[in-house]
């Protein structure tokens, strides 16, 4: 009696499991959805990786970021790309003004810094997929930037 009772609570644990991940791969894709970013076409673009990526989604929200250092007298895009192999790319809005100190990570010089947010349920989708090693790599993470007109 006391084995069929465990062999039941596992069952609807594993359950209840398969139905959390169905669910959150499902919201991971409605979350992320690029756009096309606010630049003129006539400025020219560059691109930078992050000086520092942090993927510690179970610590709750706000967890999984990239820290970008920009030049001053330069505009960032506002939008940050994250690109994963056999997953496509996932995109977000910079989560605050620029400062010069972030998260342990001191700007340079004439330069600024911008956090950049990833959704918690998309980190936790990706890690479940075995995408989570891909997801700390600062070359997957990029963010435009144009100079002030």
């Amino acid at each position: 009696m006391r084995k069929r009772n465990i062999a039941y609570i596992l069952f609807v644990i594993t359950l209840i499991g398969i139905l959390g991940l169905s669910y959150l791969s499902e919201r991971s894709h409605q979350l992320t959805t690029c756009s096309k970013s606010g630049f003129n076409a006539s400025h020219q673009k560059y691109y930078i990786n992050p000086e520092k990526v942090v993927v510690n989604p179970w610590q709750g929200e706000h967890h999984v970021y990239a820290i970008f250092m920009i030049p001053g007298g330069h505009l960032n895009d506002r939008l940050f790309k994250v690109s994963i192999s056999g997953f496509g790319t996932y995109c977000g809005i910079l989560g605050f003004g620029g400062t010069t100190v972030a998260e342990g990570v001191y700007a340079k010089p004439g330069y600024y810094l911008m956090k950049a947010l990833f959704p918690t349920r998309a980190a936790f989708w990706l890690i479940s997929q075995g995408k989570g090693s891909q997801l700390e790599q600062p070359r997957n993470w990029i963010l435009g930037y144009s100079k002030i007109p």
